[in-house]
This record gives C-alpha cells, sequence and structure tokens, in this order.
C-alpha cells in the first residue's frame, strides 16, 4: 500500500524537478546564428551574466570549462563560489553530445544519469571572446566571455545583442568575479 503512494509521489517530484522553472524571458529563442567550431570553443568561459536559476543561485565567480573526452563527448566541467565571490566553491561535472545537423552549435547536455538539458549556442564573436547561450524554452540565458570582466562597452555591447535576439535583459543578473 505504502509503495502505491510514495512511487508515485517519488516520481512526480523527480519531474517536477526536472521541469523548466522560471519566468519565459524569451517567448520567440531564435536558432543559432552561425556554426560553432568546437576545438575554438572549448576551454574556460566566464559567466558575465544569466537568467537567475535555482542550480547556480546565490553563485558568484562562476565559470565553464569545456573539454573532448576520449569518447567523442563534451566534458563540462561547472564551478561557482557560493553565497559570494570568496564563498565556498561548487562543482557541478556533465557531458555534452553535439547535436548532429546543429553545426556543432546545438548540444544536449546531462549533469544527472539520463537527464538531458539543450545548450544552444545562439551567438559568439568571431574570435570566440564571448558567446551567447540559451535553450528553447526562453528561460534560461547565459552570456559568457573568455574574460571575468570585460569592459563596460563589450558587456553593453553582450546585453544589446542578447536582447537582439529576443531576450529581456532586465532579467538578466550580472555575475561577480
Amino acid at each position: 500500500m505504502t509503495s502505491r503512494i510514495i512511487l508515485p509521489l517519488l516520481a512526480a517530484c523527480l519531474l517536477a524537478a526536472c521541469s523548466p522553472a522560471g519566468p519565459v524571458g524569451n517567448a520567440a529563442v531564435p536558432q543559432p546564428a552561425k556554426s560553432v567550431d568546437v576545438e575554438r570553443y572549448l576551454g574556460r568561459w566566464f559567466e558575465l551574466g544569466r537568467y537567475e536559476n535555482g542550480f547556480e543561485r546565490g553563485c558568484e565567480a562562476v565559470t565553464a570549462e569545456y573539454s573532448l573526452r576520449p569518447d567523442g563527448l563534451v566534458k563540462v566541467l561547472n564551478t561557482c563560489n557560493a553565497g559570494g565571490v570568496d564563498g565556498r566553491e561548487r562543482v557541478a561535472v556533465g557531458r555534452a553530445k553535439i547535436v548532429p545537423g546543429s553545426g556543432n552549435a546545438k548540444l544536449r547536455v546531462s549533469f544527472f544519469g539520463p537527464f538531458l538539458g539543450d545548450y544552444w549556442i545562439l551567438d559568439h564573436a568571431p574570435d570566440y571572446a564571448w558567446s551567447i547561450v540559451g535553450e528553447p524554452s526562453g528561460r534560461y540565458l547565459w552570456i559568457l566571455t573568455r574574460s571575468p570582466t570585460p569592459s563596460e562597452p563589450v558587456r553593453k555591447k553582450l546585453e544589446s545583442r542578447a536582447r537582439s535576439l529576443g531576450y529581456d535583459v532586465t532579467m538578466l543578473r550580472w555575475t561577480h568575479h
């Protein structure tokens, strides 16, 4: 009797935890603007700004590091300092698979078993100095740079580019490094 109640409740909780949460900042997320050279995209990125989300709540000094795995997937190493720039470091390790036919601009990422999330590189600088990342629901947005503290003109340019992609930039939370 107990398992007939607990198992459906557990399944419902798991589904609720995996469903997108938070407000939609872009009701019509565009397709990625250009293809991605994976070798040039690899390496360390610093989060300049993001839409706040549950798995990064309270995080500062956020970085993402991408490297190729022996099996052809991309290793994803996300770090942040919880509670502030000098806070306790949190690390999440995941894997990503490039979506065939996407020009390497769409990935499916997993940090937990078989549960996959979309990662779309919507735009990037020709020299890979910055990238703008989203996903189809419009609830997530990340602006990434190769420098932890790009200049104010660069920040404004990236904010403007996100706006031109249809994002509500008033929802951006700027990351401290």
